[in-house]
C-alpha cells in the first residue's frame, strides 16, 4: 500500500537525510589508501551514534540476503556494483567505491549514495562518476507531480545508456518512510508515461546504477550480498531520497 507524506513528516525525513548526507562526508574525508572498508563501517557507526540516530541496514535481511546485513553501509568497491559488505579489504590507490548509507531518527528513514576514487583516480572513473550523477539528476527532474513512474526511468536511462553504460532493472529504487523499503517499486529503465500516477507526497529513494563495460549482466557474489557486474566492469551507484511535492521534487538527502 503506498503512503503519502505530510508535510511534517517530509520535514521529519529530511532530519534522517542530514545523517545520511553526514555519513557520506565523514566516510568520504576518512577514505584513503590502505583504510579498511570496515573502519570505514565504524566511521559511519560514530556519525550515527552522535546524531542520535539509528542505522536502517544493520541486521536488515531481505529474500536476497544470505544473512542478516552484518554493517550500517554497503562498501562497493571497483567491480561491485550495490551491497558490497564492510570487510577487511583495505583500499588501494586507484579504487573506485559506492557508499550507502540509510539512517532513521523517530521511525523516519531516508536513504542516499554517493561514489568517489580514492587516490590516483582513472579518468573513465571521473567520467563513470559523472553520468550516473547526471543520470540521478534526470530521474530527479522528471519526479514531477501529475507525471507517472516511468517518466523517473526514461529519463535515467535515457542518460546513462546514452552514454554506452549497462543498467540493470532487478534493484532500482523504491519508496521509504516508515520502512525503509516501501511500495513503490522504482526502475532503473522504463517507458515515459507508463506507471503510477506521481502525486505529492510520495516519498522515493531514486538509485541507479551503471557498469562500465556496457552490458546488463550481474552475479551475486559468494558474500551472498554484493551485486556484482557480468563482465567485471567497473560500476557505480548513486542515490537520493526524494519527496515529491507541489512545487516539484525536494532532495531529503542533502547536507
Amino acid at each position: 500500500m503506498l503512503e503519502y507524506k505530510s508535510a511534517g513528516e517530509i520535514a521529519a525525513m529530511r532530519e534522517s537525510g542530514k545523517v545520511v548526507a553526514a555519513v557520506h562526508a565523514a566516510v568520504r574525508e576518512q577514505a584513503a589508501i590502505g583504510v579498511s572498508l570496515k573502519e570505514l563501517d565504524e566511521v559511519a557507526r560514530t556519525v550515527i551514534a552522535e546524531a542520535k540516530a539509528n542505522a536502517s541496514f544493520l541486521g536488515y535481511h531481505p529474500s536476497f540476503g544470505a544473512m542478516p546485513y552484518p554493517g550500517v553501509i554497503c562498501t562497493s568497491v571497483n567491480g561491485v556494483m550495490l551491497h558490497g559488505l564492510p570487510s577487511p579489504y583495505r583500499l588501494r590507490d586507484g579504487d573506485l567505491i559506492s557508499v550507502d548509507c540509510a539512517a532513521y531518527i523517530d521511525g523516519w528513514h531516508a536513504d542516499g549514495t554517493v561514489s568517489f576514487t580514492v587516490g590516483e583516480p582513472r579518468a573513465e572513473d571521473l567520467k563513470l562518476i559523472r553520468v550516473a550523477e547526471e543520470t540521478l539528476a534526470a530521474g530527479i527532474e522528471a519526479a514531477l507531480p501529475g507525471g507517472r513512474m516511468g517518466d523517473i526511468g526514461h529519463a535515467m536511462s535515457t542518460v546513462g545508456r546514452g552514454a554506452g553504460y549497462g543498467m540493470q532493472n532487478d534493484f532500482g529504487g523504491h519508496g521509504i518512510g516508515r520502512a525503509m523499503h516501501e511500495e513503490p517499486f522504482v526502475p532503473n529503465e522504463a517507458r515515459a508515461g507508463r506507471g503510477l500516477r506521481l502525486r505529492p507526497g510520495l516519498v522515493i529513494a531514486i538509485e541507479p546504477s551503471l557498469m562500465a563495460g556496457g552490458g546488463d549482466r550481474y552475479y551475486m557474489s559468494s558474500d551472498g550480498w554484493s551485486v556484482c557486474s557480468g563482465d567485471g566492469s567497473r560500476s557505480v551507484h548513486v542515490e537520493h531520497t526524494v519527496a515529491i511535492t507541489e512545487d516539484g521534487p525536494v532532495i531529503l538527502t542533502l547536507p
